[in-house]
């Protein structure tokens, strides 16, 4: 973010603290002059890239690992109330009477899932902020490293209890582990905050739909791989693999990733400045003046709703769709979960090319409403799926750009609360309210655009 654009947020008394902090351009250096401030990796790396083999080993790991657990927990809950899945006579046939033992291993896989999910993310809602603004001061690197680190500990955990056949109750220990250490939310914040200080506003965009990119692909890729690999050998080879790859990005971070800003030795994980600086500009809008700053305000506010709720929704359906997909009358396997998988993460890319030419041609607010209207159309589509073909039509419509932040942890609770609540009237009904919900950021988000349209007119006119 450029000077002028931080200046127009944030307050002065908050800038103050960091206005004196020399700035890092990675692109720069003077021949023949040692830099004593910097810190640099110990293997320089003559390719053009920087931290996009981070994000895409990370976001490997993360989706290979997310699709399997809820996997195994199914089969485990399933082995200990001896229910076998694989001689349902309902699978494929929607009409059947369902099964109540398989409504109570729904339930508990979706409790459990619930339980983990609150855990890390609970912590992570702490620790992220912090990790966050510590990175401003004492270097991107270290947000890089910790996290993937931590990520490591809980395969570790996980593998464990694979093992040792331990109760399903020690992968929550895993995710505090991965949590307290900021998870990959940390990852995605330290990558992106990354390209921000060592792109000008003219290649950043192009760099962020870079970091986009590597989403997609490696999501899509790992879901592939996962779901045949699962198929094959099992859990914990797999497992292996996603322990590997979060070792290689911490140590990929930690060799090649020069460090973006100079850091400052006397920085503070514990401090009140980021936290101040976030109240002033709810507070005031980002505006000088009462009359603009109450406007500014207003939409600030309401487009947080929106972020808030799209998000809410993103997440908290996401982690449905395995379990939603395990059951009658799909019985999808690993293979076609993974295929599944893999279809939802090509939204990383497709939201890329669609948005590039919409903005052409459309206001960014318009480019939202689509893709509203296409993640609302999967989801209704979501809610009334019976079959093969139709679960992969939705997922064709709700490829729009993910939305990452910490509104994981209501999206999780809410949803993974609501599922079990209503299988005894209708499965897909999360799906359903889901799209509803999306419902009230697209008429915001529209009404906003109106007003600010009628604004710039009559500004004109008494021009």
């Amino acid at each position: 973010m450029d000077e002028q654009d931080t200046a127009a947020i944030l307050h002065g008394d908050v800038l103050s603290d960091t206005a004196e902090e020399p700035q890092l351009d990675v692109n720069k250096e003077e021949p023949g002059v040692p830099s004593t401030d910097v810190v640099r990796p110990p293997v320089t790396c003559s390719l053009p890239v920087s931290v996009e083999p981070v994000l895409f080993l990370s976001m490997f790991s993360l989706a290979l690992q997310a699709p399997l657990s809820t996997q195994y927990l199914w089969d485990r809950i399933s082995e200990d109330l001896g229910y076998n899945g694989s001689k349902r006579s309902e699978c494929g046939n929607s009409s059947a009477p369902p099964d109540p033992l398989q409504k109570e291993v729904e339930t508990l896989t979706a409790h459990w899932n619930l339980y983990i999910s609150l855990g890390g993310f609970s912590v992570g809602l702490l620790v992220v902020p912090l990790l966050g603004s510590w990175s401003d001061l004492a270097g991107r690197r270290r947000v890089l490293i910790l996290p993937n680190l931590g990520l490591a500990l809980q395969t570790i955990v996980y593998l464990v209890v694979m093992y040792l056949k331990l109760p399903v109750v020690y992968f929550l220990v895993g995710r505090l582990l991965s949590g307290l250490s900021g998870d990959f939310n940390a990852v995605l914040a330290g990558c992106f905050a990354y390209v921000a200080d060592i792109s000008d506003r003219r290649s950043r965009t192009f760099r962020v739909a870079i970091l986009e990119a590597c989403l997609g692909l490696s999501g899509m890729l790992a879901s592939i791989i996962g779901g045949q690999w699962r198929r094959a050998q099992g859990y914990i080879n797999p497992f292996w693999l996603v322990l590997a790859t979060n070792l290689v990005s911490a140590l990929y971070a930690f060799l090649f990733v020069r460090e973006s800003v100079v850091p400052d030795p006397s920085a503070k994980l514990l401090t009140t400045r980021h936290h101040k600086a976030v109240w002033h500009l709810y507070s005031s809008g980002g505006s000088s003046s009462e009359a603009g700053g109450q406007f500014h305000r207003c939409k600030l506010w309401l487009y947080t709703l929106c972020f808030f709720l799209v998000v809410t929704v993103h997440f908290g359906s996401r982690e449905l769709y395995v379990l939603y997909e395990l059951s009658s009358p799909l019985c999808w396997g690993p293979d076609f979960i993974g295929y599944g998988s893999a279809a939802h993460h090509l939204g990383y890319l497709s939201s890329l090319a669609g948005i590039k030419i919409m903005q052409r041609c459309m206001e960014d607010s318009w480019v939202a409403l689509v893709g509203l209207a296409s993640n609302i159309v999967g989801l209704v589509v979501f809610s009334v799926a019976n079959s093969t073909q139709l679960m992969f039509t939705g997922a064709l419509f709700a490829s729009v750009a993910c939305v990452e932040s910490l509104c994981y942890l209501v999206g999780s609770g809410v949803f993974n609360s609501l599922y079990p609540a209503t299988l005894h009237f209708m499965k897909g009904f999360p799906f359903l309210f889901a799209a509803i919900i999306l419902f009230i950021p697209a008429g915001i988000i529209g009404t906003l655009q109106c007003l600010e349209q009628r604004r710039d007119q009559r500004d004109a006119t008494v021009s």
